[in-house]
């Protein structure tokens, strides 16, 4: 269909694809402008989903909040857990350790960021462990968590992917959503315009629409096999194009956070649900070959595999175009980064939100393209930049791989962050990232960089009160954190 001037002539809304990326869309579509559209989803059972990462970051909870969903009933029928952030394992050297928490540290002023008060102390043989100044990094050190209407804790959560899609499904396919079984076997286009008018199934049936979102992972069937998008490969940045992902049995400690820990060709994941445990080896197949991969998550795991361990193939990038003619793709589809800092869900949920923001309802979709397309670049940068910052800092030597990554070039956007910190402190941290203040903080101290210089502020205080101030701070969140149940423990009451 060729857009016109009627002010609804973007109605029929066709999503190519189901699993996380597909529900999501279908859901927050069907939520917020479910009167306005005639919602279609097309999946085949016989057609699995890749599902590497089954763990968020916050903003997944502020989704949530505006799909009205019940975080009970969700962590039940996902056989979800609590996570409070990411613990890093032998990135900087071996044997290294540190926390990426998902809360912040102290108390910030106009003048300058909290940490530089800790950076004085520090340097005066007072400042202790950044983390004992943050809520949750003590949280998750202790393996602590709980949530109640006084208590403030910022969490995210692990998940079954699978399940989850299957939870979206059964909540908002009664509220508006028409899902059709079948294979798509081509997309049919218009001859002048080049905008998509049907999906054609492998039966022949046809479901036509005015705007469709490809959801159909990697190979993107209408955004790159139709449309000829490009991809920009950031392959020379982020070098991983491997993983094997494998499931193993539940049961002993469960954290409250996920695991990361760097291998010889890359880095291997643990995450830990109610009914199992996910695991995976993320690896550069330049560095490692497949089987030498396999062994070496094998012979990491904690417990028995549930199967064998299953290989993905990916190049780490994005789509020069996420939106194009009338079609938009998200998820897999509109690119890669590897699941390191667990983004992949959240730019599911961000490129559904956006849409909606920028929906094309009139059929105005050049203006409105163009900026989708500028802010979905700028936060698959921003994401991009943050996961290259854990290689690049690395001051390992022990294998081909992490030479080349601590070697190599960098992108300016991030070459002058690390600089502006190494040299005074300062962190700079533009209003759109994702990443705020004290995720570069705790990455960058973590992987040992130490500023030269810091905000004199704290020379106000005086060295008697600035130590009174931190003591205070640090004493108040050990005894919180006393407080709090285990994680497992909480988690089993919650759920019950």
């Amino acid at each position: 269909m060729t857009p016109g001037a009627d002010p609804q002539t973007v109605k029929r809304v066709v999503i190519a694809g189901g699993g996380t990326a597909g529900w999501t869309v279908a859901a927050v579509l069907a939520k917020q402008l479910g009167p306005l559209l005639d919602i279609t989803l097309v999946e085949s059972d016989a057609i699995g989903t890749v599902g590497v990462g089954e763990a968020t970051i916050p903003t997944f909870r502020s989704f949530h909040a505006l799909l009205g969903i019940d975080e009970r009933a969700f962590m039940r029928e996902t056989k979800a857990s609590f996570k409070l952030g990411i613990a890093f394992e032998n990135w900087d050297r071996m044997g290294d350790r540190y926390i990426h928490p998902f809360g912040d540290v102290g108390k910030s002023s106009w003048m300058a960021d909290f940490h530089h008060l800790w950076l004085m102390a520090k340097s005066r043989g007072y400042g202790g462990d950044l983390g004992a100044c943050c809520f949750e990094h003590q949280a998750a050190a202790a393996g602590k968590f709980a949530v109640d209407d006084k208590a403030r804790i910022n969490y995210a959560y692990h998940l079954d992917a699978g399940l989850y899609a299957g939870f979206l499904r059964r909540l908002f396919e009664p509220q508006g959503v028409r899902r059709v079984e079948g294979k798509i076997e081509r997309v049919a286009q218009d001859g002048e315009s080049g905008f998509v008018t049907a999906l054609v199934l492998e039966d022949g049936r046809r479901v036509e629409g005015d705007l469709f979102v490809d959801c159909t992972g990697f190979r993107g069937l209408l955004i790159e096999q139709t449309l000829q998008a490009g991809y920009e490969d950031w392959r020379h940045w982020l070098r991983t194009d491997s993983a094997l992902a494998v499931q193993t049995e539940g049961g002993g400690a469960l954290p409250p956070y996920t695991r990361a820990t760097a291998r010889s060709a890359g880095w291997q994941w643990r995450i830990p649900l109610q009914h199992r445990v996910g695991n995976g080896l993320v690896f550069c197949s330049e560095f490692q070959e497949p089987d030498a991969a396999r062994d070496e998550l094998l012979e990491h795991l904690e417990g028995d595999p549930l199967a064998e361990p299953r290989l993905i193939r990916y190049v780490t990038g994005r789509r020069r175009s996420a939106w194009v003619n009338n079609v938009v793709a998200i998820g897999l589809s509109s690119g890669f980064l590897e699941p390191l800092e667990s983004t992949s869900i959240h730019l599911i949920q961000i490129g559904a939100t956006r849409l909606i923001q920028l929906f094309p309802h009139a059929g105005n979709f050049t203006a409105l393209a163009r900026r989708y397309n500028d802010r979905m670049r700028q936060d698959f940068e921003h994401v991009r930049d943050f996961i290259i910052l854990h290689y690049t800092l690395t001051r390992r030597d022990d294998t081909a791989f992490w030479r080349a990554c601590r070697d190599m070039d960098i992108p300016d956007s991030l070459a002058e962050r690390i600089e502006l910190f190494a040299d005074s402190g300062m962190i700079n941290v533009p209003a759109e990232d994702l990443f705020r203040t004290a995720s570069w903080l705790f990455v960058m101290t973590g992987q040992g960089v130490e500023p030269r210089h810091h905000h004199p502020m704290g020379a106000l205080l005086g060295d008697e009160r600035l130590r009174k101030a931190l003591d205070s701070l640090r004493t108040n969140i050990a005894t919180a954190v006393n407080r709090m149940p285990g994680h497992g423990e909480f988690l089993a009451r919650y759920c019950d």
